[in-house]
C-alpha cells in the first residue's frame, strides 16, 4: 500500500461507524461479565439489560452513520456482522452457563453461523460473493431481543416467554441460513458438504 493510500485506509477505519461497531466489540467482554456475575439471578440484572440496549443501539446506528456519510467500508462489511456474532453468541453461552438457557437451541444458533460464515468465507476466498440478505439483519435482531429478555429482572420467572423467544431466534437463523443455501444454489455455488 502507498503512503498516500494509508491515511485514507485509516481514516476508513476510524469512520464513526466503524467506531460504533467496535465499540460494540470493546463492550462485549463487560456484557458477558455481568451475565455471569449475575448467576444467583441467572443473568438478569439491569446492569446487563441496560449494557445490552446500549450496544444494541450502536449496532442501530453503525448503519445509518456509513449509509448516510455515504461510506460503507469493506472492513466494516466485515466487522458488523462479527460484532453481531460476538454479542450473540458469547451472550447465548454465557445465559447457558449460568442456566437461564438450554444449550441446544445455543448450540444450534451457534453451528449456523460459524458453519454459514465459513461456508460464504471459503466461497470469498474462490472470488464468489454470496451477498447478506436483509432478511439476516432481522435474524440478529430477533436474536438479541431473545438474549434482552433474558436480561429483563422483571421476567425472571417467565421461562416459558423467555423459551419461546429463544426457539423463535433459532427458527429465524435456520431459514436464514437456508435461504442463504437456496441463494448460492442458484448462482451454482454448491452448498456445504457438497462437491466444488
Amino acid at each position: 500500500m502507498t503512503a498516500a493510500g494509508e491515511p485514507r485506509t485509516r481514516a476508513l477505519i476510524l469512520h464513526p461507524a466503524n467506531l460504533l461497531t467496535l465499540t460494540r466489540l470493546v463492550l462485549s467482554p463487560l456484557l458477558f461479565w455481568l451475565i455471569l456475575d449475575a448467576s444467583a439471578t441467572k443473568g438478569a440484572s439491569w446492569a446487563a439489560f441496560g449494557l445490552g440496549v446500549v450496544m444494541a443501539g450502536t449496532d442501530f446506528f453503525d448503519g445509518r452513520v456509513a449509509r448516510r456519510s455515504g461510506v460503507e467500508t469493506r472492513g466494516g462489511a466485515f466487522l458488523d456482522p462479527l460484532a453481531d456474532k460476538v454479542v450473540v453468541l458469547g451472550a447465548g453461552f454465557c445465559l447457558v452457563s449460568v442456566e437461564r438457557y438450554w444449550w441446544l437451541p445455543v448450540t444450534i444458533i451457534a453451528g449456523r453461523e460459524l458453519g454459514i460464515t465459513a461456508w460464504r468465507t471459503r466461497w470469498v476466498g474462490e472470488g464468489v460473493v454470496i451477498p447478506a440478505r436483509r432478511s439476516a439483519k432481522y435474524k440478529t435482531f430477533v436474536q438479541g431481543t431473545a438474549m434482552a429478555l433474558a436480561l429483563l429482572p422483571p421476567l425472571g420467572d417467565a421461562d416459558a416467554v423467555l423459551t419461546a423467544a429463544l426457539w423463535v431466534a433459532v427458527a429465524f437463523t435456520v431459514v436464514t441460513g437456508a435461504q442463504y443455501l437456496l441463494d448460492a444454489r442458484s448462482a451454482g455455488v454448491p452448498g456445504p458438504g457438497e462437491p466444488s
